[in-house]
């Protein structure tokens, strides 16, 4: 495993002809990123992983700062693995050209996450268009949970460069949680309590798979739940979040609050 604290360095010493699959995350590795990594190093020559904690995604500097960081572990666990490449760039290496370029997502794109996250994916395009810029990858792995994200990312990089997009499924606790680096920040009976909470959608979303038109059955549901501060639950197009649906193309999104803690989910 080798490690690079500079992009151009980077450049210099990595052969990107050789079919590299690139894993960008934010560090606090759990088992959802260890298994994109799987998928890389399955589906490409050679893998690099990118750890470095956007500020420009963030719309709230505390949310910034507690972000979770462990970078010693998150080395050992790349190492275990036996990544083959590791990205540790500083802000300044990232927008070393000082881009003041403001990326804007659409009307229509205003909605689950970015509705309530203002300007948090044009900072996660912000930090991507920089990557595709400086990195020569052809493929890029992504997890399920964050599908909006996904989404986006998809279609900034189909208007933006030749680089193949990988959807990875969602991994999960064993009591149906999935894996988010901000469960850290959570003690052990909200994390009882999400995933209950995540398991009562799951069942909700296959009431609601019989009858799509019922929308009573979400506003109950969130009625009986106040204790999450659910911030939305919704039914979106898995192909495009319109609201347009079906049975074939329905998934239901959640963002919800505990201890504080922000996490979402979809099925």
């Amino acid at each position: 495993m080798i490690i690079f604290k500079s992009i151009n360095k980077l450049n210099k010493e990595v052969n990107f002809k050789a079919d590299i699959g690139f894993v960008p995350t934010m560090g606090a590795l759990h088992q959802g990123h260890l298994s994109l990594i799987k998928n890389s190093q399955k589906k490409s020559n050679k893998t690099l992983v990118s750890i470095f904690i956007n500020p420009n995604q963030f719309n709230n500097k505390k949310d910034y700062k507690k972000y979770p960081k462990n970078i010693q572990k998150d080395l050992k666990l790349l190492k275990k693995l036996k990544v083959d490449y590791v990205l540790i760039p500083s802000i300044k290496d990232v927008y070393a050209n000082k881009s003041k370029k403001k990326f804007k997502i659409g009307k229509l794109n205003k909605i689950l996450c970015a509705k309530y996250r203002s300007g948090h994916f044009e900072g996660v395009l912000s930090v991507i268009n920089q990557f595709i810029k400086k990195l020569k990858i052809n493929k890029i792995f992504l997890g399920e949970k964050d599908y909006q994200q996904y989404i986006l990312i998809r279609e900034f990089l189909k208007k933006n460069s030749n680089i193949k997009t990988i959807l990875c499924k969602t991994i999960r606790m064993k009591n149906g949680l999935a894996y988010s680096s901000r469960n850290r920040l959570l003690n052990h009976k909200s994390i009882k309590e999400s995933a209950s909470l995540t398991l009562k959608v799951k069942k909700l979303f296959n009431l609601l798979k019989k009858n799509l038109n019922n929308k009573s059955i979400i506003k109950n549901f969130i009625n009986k739940n106040k204790i999450f501060n659910i911030e939305y639950l919704e039914l979106r197009n898995k192909n495009n979040l319109s609201k347009k649906i079906n049975k074939k193309n329905v998934k239901i999104f959640i963002a919800f609050y505990i201890q504080g803690v922000r996490l979402i989910d979809n099925f």
